[in-house]
């Protein structure tokens, strides 16, 4: 097994500030203009699109870029139209929503592990076209991102996961059993590529064995895919503190502190060093 050469990190850290400077920028404008915008986010499981997808929102406006991930549909959800429960997640004006995870669910695993009939699957398959041109006709602005990782680098993901308390929420059942159904999916993303990327709403693939280099390639293509510019920042003025008036603070042992943990963890340290 050869080892994944790797972008350097100071360079990847260099890069990512500079691409994350403009997200900011690009939500700006995404504001002022009213304009909304998807980023899907799929791939197999541990392919990075989580980590790719923080990396994207970090600094960008919460108010205004929502992160979609959404649950096993419920039984309700199952007896609706099958987009309808994503209808509701789409952006408003000014609003930047990143899906981790999409109506693509269909065409993935829920076509592997059989969780959807032959009918929904092929009606899906039929269906997305249409329906993401919808979306685009109506200015939504639609980016679709397939995050690629070998067959070895994501089991050694799978057992840095298993091994490490911090994230072994991150591995599911379903994760380990797609090892197993490797070419399955193989099948199922090949198929769905084929029937979905379309002229308008292509499918673009991110290769995520090196995990620095998938999140700094991802956001320079989102960048340019939409034809943002800079809008000036309003500016801002920070008013003179007033001269203290007649406020008297309460005595502080009328109060409930935080017991200071930290300094208990700076002294130790101090004495281990």
């Amino acid at each position: 097994m050869s080892a994944v050469k790797r972008m350097p990190k100071q360079a990847y850290e260099t890069e990512l500030r500079r691409l994350q400077t403009e997200l900011v920028a690009l939500q700006q404008w995404v504001r002022a203009t009213d304009s909304r915008v998807v980023i899907i986010f799929e791939g197999r499981d541990a392919a990075g699109k989580g980590s790719a997808i923080k990396r994207v929102s970090e600094y960008l406006n919460p108010r205004y870029a929502r992160i979609v991930a959404l649950p096993a549909p419920s039984q309700r959800d199952q007896s609706r139209w099958y987009f309808q429960r994503y209808v509701s997640h789409l952006p408003s004006a000014g609003e930047i929503v990143l899906m981790d995870r999409s109506w693509y669910n269909r065409a993935g695993v829920e076509r592997v592990m059989g969780f959807c009939t032959d009918n929904e699957y092929q009606r899906f398959l039929h269906q997305t076209p249409t329906f993401e041109n919808m979306l685009i006709e109506d200015g939504i602005i639609l980016l679709k991102y397939w995050f690629s990782v070998s067959d070895t680098e994501q089991e050694k993901r799978f057992r840095s996961r298993r091994d490490d308390p911090m994230r072994r929420w991150k591995l599911s059942d379903m994760d380990v059993l797609s090892i197993t159904k490797w070419e399955d999916y193989s099948r199922a993303k090949d198929a769905m590529m084929e029937h979905t990327s379309t002229d308008a709403a292509p499918w673009w693939t991110v290769e995520s064995d090196d995990k620095r280099a998938a999140r700094v390639n991802v956001i320079s293509h989102i960048l340019s895919q939409i034809p943002y510019f800079h809008e000036p920042l309003p500016t801002v003025e920070i008013p003179e503190r007033p001269a203290q008036g007649d406020y008297v603070r309460p005595p502080v042992d009328t109060q409930n502190f935080v017991p200071d943990h930290a300094a208990n963890v700076a002294r130790e340290y101090k004495k281990n060093k």
